[in-house]
């Protein structure tokens, strides 16, 4: 496999197992758009880190009893043998990417496969996976009616620099949580939308002053909260500013710009101007379940969370932190671009999803049959089996238009705020990013001036990635 400079410096740098793996693979063939095997029956395997009765078992049980008889059945009534394995395994995460990578870098492994959306620039860039459109041709991916159903930006989970390497099978969204009560305790509108930071500012500070005793906003800002603090704070903060943590078009980090520091101010005025949020809540190892608690018990004006908050800490039946009459108290809101039109794409409101998906192996033998069976398992009648039994939001927005319509909150992610979405860049460089931008978030919220934080982090940045590959505003 050859490694050229320029993409070594693009995709900055390979996680250790899979770039070791990858260096001692040998090089493997790829045709542009392999044919099918036609002379006799087709076999066919799935692989996904779920097993029955362990790790993810709904989706184990969905692929084993509908998604496999289904598939066979409807190539049989179509004159096709074809028969379909699942692979599943129950490990940890790591374990299962590196087993991936294996299997890939040696020209093996399964002809559907499931990652998450953060290995595939990753997987790209070490030639494990291509896009789609090279394995079973672009008349056959484009002519698929279900991208009609994808949210472009939910696409974006499974695509790297504009090609598409796969298609999602499930996200989520981050939105603004607020409690009605105690906004209608502050005089403040119960249907409250801001459109701007300064918006938000106001609301907490009318928050602070008719309730002292009421912490009036909380963002994840600590090192202790890990990767929310990136996606529930750093990147929709980011976003909000017109800029990209990563920008694929470049292959530069945002290092330190204007928008950089526009962030870490907020951070800054929340946590230390303005005293509208409780600094040392971000400093806690068990931070951000204090602050589930804390909104759960109306001792928090406004949380930025994803919908997990609502589905799983505050369920009032099954959360580990209910509030009984959930529905009623509480109430939620797009997050806004720093000013109207400042977002990108010149958007007004923002959010980050995550979330992953499946690929086809670049040395399938059947890419026509293995394209089918994607296809089926992200139909709309497979997707909405999956998720038969427990409401979540798909990737599909027909499916969410059928299952959400019982739960306001889920709809409203899935309508409102998909659209507007953006991921995570899915380099295997960015967990190493993404904790310097938690310090740098800490650092400002814990009193170090924005300026000397935001010159910490494009530091430790470049030492990362290389100054070559950061944009600096200096």
């Amino acid at each position: 496999m050859v490694w050229s400079a320029d993409r070594t410096r693009r995709g900055a740098l390979l996680g250790a197992s899979v770039l070791t793996l990858a260096l001692a693979a040998p090089a493997f063939a790829q045709d542009a758009s392999p044919a099918a095997d036609d002379s006799g029956p087709v076999a066919l395997s799935i692989a996904s880190n779920a097993i029955v009765g362990g790790k993810n078992d709904a989706e184990a049980t969905w692929i084993e009893n509908y998604v496999i008889p289904t598939f066979e059945q409807m190539m049989a009534d179509q004159g096709k043998d074809v028969t379909v394995t699942f692979q599943g395994r129950g490990v940890a995460d790591e374990d299962y990417k590196a087993q991936l990578a294996l299997d890939l870098g040696a020209g093996t492994g399964d002809d559907v496969i499931a990652i998450d959306g953060i290995w595939v620039g990753e997987f790209a860039q070490a030639g494990f996976i291509t896009p789609l459109d090279d394995i079973v041709g672009t008349d056959a991916v484009d002519s698929w009616d279900g991208w009609d159903q994808i949210p472009e930006a939910v696409q974006g989970l499974m695509s790297f620099e504009g090609a598409r390497y796969g298609v999602p099978a499930g996200t989520d969204g981050r939105i603004l949580y607020f409690r009605k009560d105690l906004f209608e305790q502050a005089g403040l509108p119960t249907d409250w939308q801001p459109t701007s930071w300064q918006d938000i500012l106001d609301a907490a500070q009318q928050l602070k002053d008719a309730l002292p005793d009421v912490n009036p906003l909380q963002i994840d800002a600590g090192v202790s909260m890990g990767e929310a603090t990136t996606m529930q704070g750093v990147l929709p903060l980011l976003v909000g500013t017109g800029k990209r943590i990563y920008d694929e078009d470049t292959g530069q980090w945002l290092g330190d710009t204007p928008e950089f520091e526009a962030m870490l101010q907020l951070y800054a005025d929340i946590y230390q101007n303005l005293k509208l949020g409780d600094a040392d809540l971000q400093l806690r190892q068990d931070g951000r379940d204090r602050s589930f608690q804390d909104f759960a018990d109306g001792r928090i004006g406004m949380l930025l969370e994803g919908d997990y908050l609502w589905r799983g800490v505050i369920n009032p039946d099954t959360g580990t932190s209910p509030i009984p009459d959930r529905n009623e108290i509480v109430g939620w809101a797009k997050i806004p671009a720093e000013q109207p039109g400042s977002g990108i794409n010149g958007q007004d409101f923002v959010s980050m999803s995550g979330g992953g998906g499946r690929v086809l192996n670049p040395n399938t033998q059947h890419p026509a049959e293995a394209w089918a069976l994607m296809e089926f398992m992200n139909s709309h009648d497979a997707v909405l089996k999956q998720v038969e039994n427990a409401a979540r939001i798909t990737q599909r927005q027909d499916v969410n238009d059928e299952t959400l319509s019982g739960d306001p909150l889920l709809s409203f992610v899935s309508q409102e705020v998909l659209p507007i979405t953006a991921t995570r860049p899915g380099l295997a460089v960015y967990p190493q990013v993404s904790q310097l931008l938690q310090k740098a978030a800490e650092d400002a919220a814990s009193g170090v001036s924005v300026a000397d934080a935001a010159q910490a982090y494009e530091s430790s940045l470049q030492d990362l990635v290389g100054a070559e590959n950061v944009a600096s505003g200096s």
